[in-house]
């Protein structure tokens, strides 16, 4: 497992009182919001890897368990701990999830959900409408956070589970969305060495890192023969997995949409 980096924050923007009783910030002026198209004013993407993980877990589990929804402090932190639909798997405490939440409430993207009916504090996001963002772009934009950069394909297999994707031009289109806007949240990466297609990666932490790139015949040759069977296989077998889970994942798409096909045959004899 990973153990995710954290960084501090100045006091950031909050944002309009919600029915429910809520925690929440001010304003401050530390904070530079970004402005899109339309006026709207949002937190300057600047989230760090495990504020990126808190919140995209909260998206998650809005969207495919919304009757177990908003999340504990233990359910989240489980939720990112979760061995499934996540790069990387990371080893994650409460009390690092529960600061994380701190900053990003002080960003106004989360709250605090609080009533006399609870036992212990739930917490919930509003990143769809920070942003102003459609069901498809966050599908996306969650995916992307949860398991890095990926290509067209990869996201339709995967972010379908969260908003129905016909095709992948329905997903390309969505990206070209999110690029165009005038805070950018999604950048294509440089086509890697043996891959066909390109990959996209979310601005949410910034510009995403340069790929590493699997060592080439003579790197290897000129490296110490104890290093390399620890890095080159290991690279090779990462990409194997890879390559298998998508196409797993996309027979599972393909298997909803002919069962969704079957079953609307089926109503024209009802």
């Amino acid at each position: 497992m990973t153990d995710l980096p954290t960084h501090s924050f100045p006091d950031p923007s909050g944002d309009e009182p919600h029915a429910e009783a809520e925690s929440q910030s001010g304003p401050s002026p530390a904070q530079d919001p970004v402005q899109d198209t339309q006026g709207a004013l949002m937190p300057e993407p600047q989230l760090d890897r495990v504020e990126e993980r808190v919140l995209a877990c909260l998206v998650e589990k809005a969207i495919t368990t919304p009757d177990y929804y908003p999340l504990t402090l233990n359910s989240l932190t489980a939720a990112c701990r979760q061995k499934s639909n996540r790069n990387p798997v990371v080893d994650i405490d409460e009390q690092t999830v529960e600061s994380a939440l701190e900053r990003l409430q002080a960003m106004g993207l989360t709250r605090v959900v609080t009533g006399a009916d609870q036992r212990v504090a739930k917490y919930r996001q509003v990143f769809g409408e920070v942003y102003g963002l459609q069901p498809p772009e966050v599908a996306v934009l969650c995916e992307l956070m949860l398991r890095g950069p990926q290509t067209l394909g990869e996201l339709r297999g995967r972010a379908s589970r969260m908003h129905p994707f016909e095709d992948i031009g329905q997903v390309e289109q969505t990206i070209q969305h999110l690029v165009a806007r005038s805070d950018s949240l999604v950048i294509q990466l440089e086509r890697q060495p043996g891959r066909k297609e390109s990959r996209f990666a979310h601005r949410l932490a910034g510009e995403p890192a340069a790929p590493m790139v699997a060592a080439t015949p003579t790197a290897t040759a000129t490296a110490s023969s104890a290093a390399a069977p620890r890095v080159v296989p290991a690279v090779e077998q990462v990409e194997r997995l890879e390559k298998l889970e998508t196409r797993v994942e996309e027979q599972q798409t393909h298997i909803e949409d002919l069962q969704k096909q079957l079953e609307s045959f089926r109503q024209q004899f009802e």
